[in-house]
């Protein structure tokens, strides 16, 4: 990722003060306590930021287009730390001081359920309509299944039609067609951050559409109930802003859950950022690519799809009047276009399957045109289609086990965090926790959390850093728990003996617990002598309390520090 740059402002800045020792992951979101506050008559806060992804773009190659340029610009720029881990992996028996990767966001502890599924003798279907050209928005049968599965597991008040649903390789690609699709060149989205950083990328390459940030602040105050709360009023003014910025909005962006946040919006505040929305005559792109991975049951999501009558009917009367029962839950369905995938859900980042929902039919037809280069095999077509309609599987094997999973992994980290004194916001969905650690940063600036991202990558664990999420607040970092089970817990006995060291103190944190009877990871969560283990973490905490190990490898050491020269230490790392 990249920093958009950004006109000079003239509203008071805030600076983001030591890190209050209290625990953020309660629903409830409690403050950071600040040295810095702001005034209560601060009408104008920094929260907006537009510009050009590609100001500072250039291209040493005599054989590219200036359009080329730019795509190698974004890969030079922003895949070092990605790159680096790809180089030296970790592996528990070959490569066991390799790099263990916390930075992206991937669910890599269910294949074992997965790979039984996926090769049943169901999903191995070969006929000639499977290997001739498809209808580009995708094959009728899975199409139909698709809005099956959004339905139920959505809540929608009424079937979802098929007619309506567009298959393509990936929310990534969806986020693109969309952009392309609505936005004319150098028009924009808002987006509250922080956010999915690798978004910037999706909409600009292809569409040239770039995005207006709504920033969020960690402090709770006026009347947000929680930190990085977004609001109909700080969408308003990130308008009003772009607007004086000469720069011309066409929708909003919402993820829900939220990345990196974890948070998830309530059926009201959906309905008021839509309601804003339709005021303004704004697209939506709803991002719902971890709907079935909210692990805690008090979190009480709800999709956009599940919405039903208006919150105000007498205002609403003439859509009431003239729209089905079906479109009369949304208050601008032609505008509102949701997006889920396999990637995540179902830990199936690899096979590339994302589906958009719209009743736009004249988007779903242009983003369809698309699909010619977005298209998925009739082969995974099949598969997906059998996947998605294995309800008795999904509901009674995978979701309560891979919930199971996440929670535990979850607890675990969290545990570690607790025991270390880091604040957090852990909301109980995603992959991730977002963690507090302006405290271990010098000075409040984003050239010290570079630095505190490269001591991590230096000892061999990488994370994702808020400056690739668009934080304005140097220090924080996104955090990913949902790892493999041998990297939460090494417990094969062949490990142990080759590698005795690497298992945690009998001193150390338990998931959260103080004895093992009442540690909530099960037994083949845990080591050998029995204590839960996650080696990522036993690595986060040596540079924390200042015990980092200088890489084995002084080579690999060599070329992460060029690499770093090459960019200036400023450009931050890529985030997926």
């Amino acid at each position: 990722m990249f920093t958009l740059p950004q006109k000079e402002s003239k509203a008071p800045t805030t600076c983001p003060g030591p890190a209050s020792t209290q625990d953020l992951d309660s629903n409830h979101g409690d403050g950071l306590e600040r040295e810095c506050s702001r005034k209560p008559d601060w009408k104008l806060p920094e929260f907006c930021g537009v510009g050009d992804p590609t100001a500072t773009a250039s291209s040493d190659s005599s054989h590219l287009s200036s359009r080329g340029s730019i795509i190698k610009w974004f890969w030079d720029s922003a895949e070092e730390g990605y790159r680096t881990y790809h180089m030296d992996e970790y592996d528990e028996d070959k490569n066991p001081s390799g790099i263990i990767n916390m930075g992206t966001s991937e669910n890599k502890l269910c294949f074992d359920l997965l790979s039984r599924r996926l090769s049943q003798s169901d999903m191995l279907r070969v006929e000639p309509s499977l290997l001739q050209y498809p209808d580009w928005r995708g094959h009728l049968f899975l199409r139909e299944e698709v809005a099956r599965f959004l339905s139920f597991y959505c809540k929608s008040p009424a079937p979802l039609k098929p007619e309506n649903v567009v298959v393509l390789n990936g929310c990534a690609s969806l986020f693109s067609a969309l952009a392309t699709v609505l936005c004319e060149v150098g028009e924009a989205f808002l987006i509250p951050a922080p956010y999915y950083g690798a978004i910037t990328q999706h909409v600009y390459l292809y569409g040239g559409v770039r995005l207006v940030c709504v920033y969020l602040d960690s402090e709770v105050t006026g009347l947000d109930t929680r930190p990085f709360q977004l609001t109909v009023e700080k969408l308003e003014m990130a308008l009003q802003r772009a607007n004086f910025e000469g720069v011309k909005v066409k929708g909003l962006i919402l993820i829900n859950p939220q990345n990196p946040l974890g948070d998830i919006y309530s059926p009201g505040e959906l309905r008021d950022y839509l309601e804003f929305a339709k005021r303004h005559k704004l697209h939506v792109m709803v991002d719902e690519v971890y709907m079935l991975s909210v692990f805690e049951k008090s979190a009480g999501y709800h999709s956009v799809l599940s919405l039903e009558g208006p919150a105000d009917p007498v205002k609403s009367f003439p859509l009431v009047l003239s729209a089905s029962p079906h479109e009369a839950r949304l208050p601008d369905p032609q505008r509102t276009h949701v997006m889920w995938a396999t990637s995540k859900d179902f830990g199936m980042s690899g096979l590339r399957f994302g589906t958009l929902y719209t009743e736009n039919r004249d988007v779903a037809t242009a983003v369809a045109s698309l699909c010619r280069y977005h298209g998925l095999s009739g082969l995974v077509q099949y598969q997906m289609a059998q996947l998605l309609g294995d309800r008795d599987w999904i509901n009674q094997v995978y979701l309560p086990e891979n919930h199971a999973r996440l929670k535990a992994a979850h607890t675990y980290v969290a545990g570690e965090l607790r025991a270390l004194g880091i604040p957090f916001l852990g909301r109980g969905a995603g992959f991730f926790i977002w963690v507090d650690l302006r405290k271990y940063l010098p000075e409040a600036t984003f050239k010290e959390e570079m630095l505190l991202w490269r001591r991590f990558l230096d000892n061999k664990v990488l994370l994702s850093c808020g400056k690739a999420f668009q934080c304005k607040e140097p220090g924080w970092f996104r955090l990913v728990f949902s790892d493999k089970t041998h990297r939460l817990c090494l417990g094969k006995r062949s490990h142990l003996l080759t590698h005795p060291s690497v298992c945690l103190p009998s001193s150390g944190p338990r998931c959260g617990s103080s004895s093992l009877s009442s540690c909530i990871l099960p037994p083949s969560y845990r080591c050998q002598c029995g204590c839960p283990f996650f080696p990522g973490m036993q690595r986060v905490r040596q540079v924390l309390e200042g015990k980092s190990q200088v890489p084995d490898d002084p080579a690999s050491c060599q070329s992460q520090e060029s690499g770093n020269q090459r960019s200036g230490g400023e450009t931050p790392p890529a985030v997926l």
